[in-house]
């Protein structure tokens, strides 16, 4: 199919697909260009709450979103299409300049452009200047999340590849998992029933 312009959404955007929704113009005759993809991390089981009501706009798509910053006539060459000035789709909004463009999968040279998560212990300047709004935290406001002691910050890469993306994901020290198996309920049937009502 090539790389077409609204040939996806972040509504329809799966597991494991990449979105490039938009370019916007920056700083030093650069365009920023901003990726979507679903990632294939596995967190834990599926819920059935998130299962069955992913149609519900509510319990969106949990894209992760990822940005670099690009030459103008490099991008134009790899993707195949005018990035340029003269391209008459280029949109005045309040985030500056914009090219919409939800192309679903993009490629170079028969290669994907991917998502990847890289987690780390150790921030860069931004990151130790700004601990409050950039570490890992559980939820918006909630406490930070944390590896050894020290925060996490997670950060996205845009890179190219059609392997299988290996995210770099840190243990939490309050991870903690507790599983209980049929042997468990038949051994230890009175504290599954006190702590699970059975």
């Amino acid at each position: 199919m090539g790389n077409s312009i609204n040939s996806g959404s972040l509504n329809t955007l799966k597991l494991g697909d990449t979105l490039l929704l938009s370019a916007r113009k920056v700083k030093g005759d650069k365009i920023s260009l901003e990726f979507a993809e679903v990632l294939t991390v596995k967190e834990g089981p599926v819920t059935a709450v998130g299962r069955f009501n992913r149609s519900d706009s509510r319990f969106g798509s949990r894209a992760r979103r990822a940005w670099v910053n690009v030459t103008v006539e490099d991008i134009s060459t790899d993707l195949g299409m005018d990035f340029s000035d003269n391209n008459p789709e280029w949109e005045m909004t309040p985030r500056g300049e914009m090219l919409e463009l939800n192309m679903l999968n993009p490629t170079v040279e028969g290669e994907r452009i991917r998502v990847m998560v890289s987690e780390t212990t150790e921030p860069d300047a931004y990151q130790a200047d700004n601990i409050e709004t950039r570490a890992k935290r559980k939820g918006k406001d909630g406490e930070f999340i944390k590896h050894n002691g020290d925060y996490i910050f997670s950060n996205t890469l845009v890179i190219i590849t059609n392997e299988v993306v290996e995210h770099v994901l840190l243990t939490s020290d309050d991870s903690v998992a507790r599983v209980i198996t049929a042997k468990d309920i038949v051994g230890e049937k009175s504290m599954v029933t006190d702590e699970y009502g059975l």
